[in-house]
């Protein structure tokens, strides 16, 4: 299978129908959201285009292909307008032997990695994009496809076959990594 994994789109549909291409473009069988889905929390701006209903309305059309998580903006309401589960703190899917733990980056990180033989953890949350072997594990964090920081264009990986991709919104590769 091949994997788009992306994070903190913080209400912006605008970005999400730009990665939504960008999945398109790729043909990708998955859609894996670690977070920060319809809100855009109290620390970010508002992004221009803010229409968490017309993102709920993009992503529920394509709910049997979408695998998601909770981030620390996401709550109880949002999950009622959402036809696909957000609100466990991690997942695990095991592709080809591979584990990938995902999850937003707010309780588990590169700081506090979850325990056990994991091939891959990927995150988001801090807004930072990063690829990098931890020990045995490889570590990605995503960025954000709406909020970037640190002069970062909005990031967004691809995982396939036990190679990890991060790319700007706008397709070009920034780095990769083989678990």
């Amino acid at each position: 299978m091949k994997y788009l994994i992306l994070s903190d789109i913080h209400g912006s549909l605008q970005t999400l129908q730009r990665a939504l291409a960008f999945y398109a473009d790729q043909s990708c069988d998955m859609l894996c959201i670690l977070g920060d889905i319809l809100n855009y929390g109290p620390r970010n701006g508002l992004p221009e285009d803010l229409n968490p209903q017309g993102i709920a309305e993009t992503l529920n059309r394509m709910a049997d292909q979408i695998v998601a998580i909770r981030g620390n903006c996401d709550s109880e309401v949002d999950q009622m307008l959402l036809q696909f589960p957000i609100l466990a703190d991690y997942t695990l899917l095991v592709d080809e032997g591979k584990k990938l733990f995902l999850t937003h980056g707010h309780i588990y990180n590169k700081v506090n990695m979850p325990k056990g033989k994991i091939d891959a953890v990927f995150t988001g949350h801090t807004h930072l994009w990063e690829l990098e072997p931890m020990g045995g594990t490889t570590y990605c964090n995503t960025g954000s496809i709406t909020f970037p920081k640190g002069g970062n264009p909005p990031t967004l990986a691809v995982y396939e076959h036990g190679k990890i991709a991060v790319y700007t919104l706008d397709g070009a590769l920034l780095k990769s990594a083989t678990l």
